[in-house]
């Protein structure tokens, strides 16, 4: 059932939904739990918020895990430089897909585990 007036107010959502992972930046794992928030609130409504949504949190879990396997690599040394080629790797991997998603083209997220199907 799409509750959406337009494409456009439906691509707005799913953009929000990439876009909700810079929460992270403010509250602790909010990277995954604005996307989380969004695409539950939305999925129903928008087969591409739905799918827009998981990509989002697959992706975010993702770079959590990979995060945290970097930060306890700080220990041995390499992992300093591998969270610095993360974060600007998610910087750069979200942006492009918010600007995809706005312009109704399909990008999937590298690197990322499906978790969410």
């Amino acid at each position: 059932m799409n509750q959406f007036a337009t494409p456009t107010d439906e691509r707005n959502w799913a953009m929000f939904c990439h876009l909700s992972a810079f929460a992270g930046v403010i509250i602790p794992l909010g990277n995954v739990i604005g996307p989380l928030i969004l695409w539950s609130m939305k999925k129903e409504d928008s087969e591409l918020v739905d799918r827009e949504g998981k990509k989002s949190i697959n992706f975010q879990i993702s770079m959590t895990i990979y995060l945290f396997i970097s930060g306890l690599l700080v220990f041995v040394g390499i992992g300093i430089l591998l969270l610095i080629a993360l974060a600007l790797l998610n910087l750069i991997f979200v942006v492009m897909a918010i600007v995809k998603t706005l312009n109704g083209e399909d990008y999937n997220y590298p690197f990322s585990i499906n978790i969410i199907k």
